[in-house]
């Protein structure tokens, strides 16, 4: 039987490799490939097909969940599986409402994760008994985590949030247009629309908001006043 191809995203690389030997392990999955940020783990699947990816959500350069959406546009085919330290309701609508197939918290047991990549690669949704639950408790969603806040999604576009996690890690115009491929002054005309929709004027409160809008983790910049 032909195993199953997976890509793993985590930005850890202690937990990558701790999570591949894990897989590894069971000789119906395969580790065909490895990614540290978000933008990485959208060119590995394009370039390497996995069946599964088993997706961080807090990842640099890019956050899992924008990378899922990315993902499933390029590769329709692959599947996504949020393996996440978070597992509020909100955060886990973001990354369902991002296409995601499934969805564990890291304190699942191993024998777990490799029955819910089995699951999601035949295309039927998976959750651990924990996020399940969270579904039935609506006082469980919490609009800190996630990357579309109830009552508060200004209608920022892929390339907009692209940007707005680039600020939020610190990054230069010019740091950012290199990483996303365009120029600097498009940089700018993003950043002015950022200002404008979510009527916010310096790079501090761009980044409070990526943060409380589940973007980027508060750990990832720590300058801001």
């Amino acid at each position: 039987m032909k195993p199953i191809t997976i890509l793993l995203a985590e930005d850890h690389a202690v937990v990558r490799e701790g999570i591949r030997k894990l897989l590894e392990s069971e000789p119906d999955l395969k580790v065909v490939g490895e990614a540290q940020t978000g933008r990485q783990a959208v060119a590995l699947v394009k370039k390497l097909r996995p069946a599964v990816v088993l997706m961080d959500i807090a990842m640099p350069r890019l956050n899992g969940i924008e990378a899922t959406r990315q993902i499933l546009k390029a590769a329709p085919n692959t599947r996504v599986l949020i393996l996440s330290a978070y597992g509020d309701a909100a955060y886990v609508k973001a990354a369902t409402g991002s296409g995601a197939q499934g969805f564990l918290l890291k304190q699942t047991s191993a024998h777990v994760v490799c029955e819910a990549i089995r699951e999601v690669q035949k295309g039927n949704p998976f959750f651990c008994p924990q996020i399940s639950k969270s579904f039935q408790e609506p006082e469980a969603i919490s609009p800190r985590r996630s990357g579309f806040p109830p009552g508060r999604n200004p209608g920022l576009t892929s390339r907009e949030l692209e940007v707005l996690q680039l600020i939020a890690e610190g990054k230069a115009n010019k740091e950012a247009a290199t990483e996303l491929g365009i120029s600097v002054k498009t940089v700018q005309k993003h950043r002015e629309h950022l200002m404008q929709k979510l009527d916010l004027h310096d790079v501090a409160g761009l980044t409070r908001y990526a943060i409380n809008a589940g973007v980027i983790e508060s750990h990832v910049q720590l300058s801001i006043a």
